[in-house]
């Protein structure tokens, strides 16, 4: 028997908008579009009423805004994933406190629709609806109580000298728990990786920075890492890291390589911090679709580094991780509430 269509409310207060985006998911057999809603407080109600697997929710919007929306769905036991479709930019601040606020994920809307960007947002839009209906679906266990301890690396700890993160899908809300688990006096740089739309990672990177004790930036050209400090990848740019002067490293920009499925690429981050630190770089690879991460965690593992990955069961979507378990190289699980003391004693 087939699986039934994931159930879907689409919310926005732009008539436009609500057609294009109930439109682009009418064609697809894997969704049903159940309703619309033009507000927040509209929202509410049709969410309490028909129970639908997944939202789109718009942010800016009158009444009720989209957080505001999701603030309410906390207090619900059974909540339906959330995917914010909305413009950057101008939406970037309420984007991330969106994420925060427990959205699954963000898709960036064109400024006008349609546009020659409707084909590119409709595989977007329905990758991420269809991950977020299937994570809605899934029975998942309730495990926060649980106190199990990480597993132990495969290898004594060695002497790091750089912390690379890579996540996608889920990913703001694990980077969030996790380097708010770190001291302020973490003895090596950390430089991430995380799929977000372009206009969000400033902000991100500034309320991490005030809810964390680490100090954390977005990237810009020539940013020197320092123990200490967080450096977050700009969305639609790879960084790289090379040698500063003495044994300091450096932030690097590049356009290249053009050949990627995303852009900043987890790949390009491991595989540069491979070259400039060896067997001194330690990689964590977080929740996330794809399995973006897996070649660079082949390069750190080839230069004697180790590579931790997050366990299936604290993962929004277990993708990238496990192409990493799966390919042989992580040297040590854990879920993500236990990562921030494993990576401590991977160190």
């Amino acid at each position: 028997m087939a699986e039934r269509p994931i159930r879907v409310v689409v919310v926005d207060d732009s008539a436009v908008a609500r057609k294009f985006i109930r439109d682009i998911l009418s064609e697809r057999p894997d969704f049903e579009v159940i309703a619309i809603a033009r507000d927040g407080l509209d929202a509410l109600e049709r969410i309490a009423e028909l129970e639908p697997d997944v939202v789109t929710l718009d942010l800016v919007m009158p009444n009720l805004d989209g957080v505001g929306v999701l603030e309410a769905l906390k207090e619900r036991p059974q909540r339906p994933e959330v995917v914010v479709v909305s413009m950057a930019g101008e939406d970037s601040e309420l984007g991330v406190a969106a994420l925060a606020a427990g959205a699954f994920e963000v898709v960036r809307k064109p400024t006008a629709l349609p546009t020659l960007r409707f084909f590119e947002l409709a595989s977007e839009l329905c990758s991420k609806v269809l991950a977020a209906g299937r994570r809605s679906r899934s029975d998942r266990k309730s495990v926060e109580s649980e106190e199990k301890e990480p597993s132990t690396p495969r290898k004594p700890p060695g002497t790091a000298r750089l912390l690379v993160v890579g996540a996608s899908t889920g990913g703001p809300q694990a980077l969030t728990r996790l380097l708010g688990a770190l001291p302020a006096d973490f003895p090596v740089p950390v430089a991430v990786v995380l799929h977000m739309p372009e206009g969000y990672t400033e902000s991100f990177a500034r309320r991490l920075d005030s809810d964390c004790a680490l100090r954390v930036s977005e990237a810009t050209e020539g940013f020197v890492l320092r123990p200490g400090a967080v450096v977050i990848a700009r969305a639609g740019i790879h960084l790289s890291l090379g040698q500063g002067s003495g044994d300091g490293l450096v932030a690097e920009l590049r356009l290249a390589p053009a050949d990627t499925p995303h852009r900043p690429s987890v790949d390009v981050l491991f595989e540069s911090a491979a070259r400039a630190t060896g067997a001194g770089v330690l990689g964590v690879v977080l929740t996330g679709m794809g399995n973006d991460g897996c070649a660079g965690a082949r390069a750190i593992r080839g230069a004697g580094g180790q590579v931790l990955t997050e366990a299936e069961r604290s993962c929004v979507v277990y993708g990238m991780p496990r192409s990493v378990v799966e390919a042989g190289l992580s040297s040590a699980i854990a879920p993500i509430e236990h990562m921030a003391n494993l990576i401590q004693r991977s160190l």
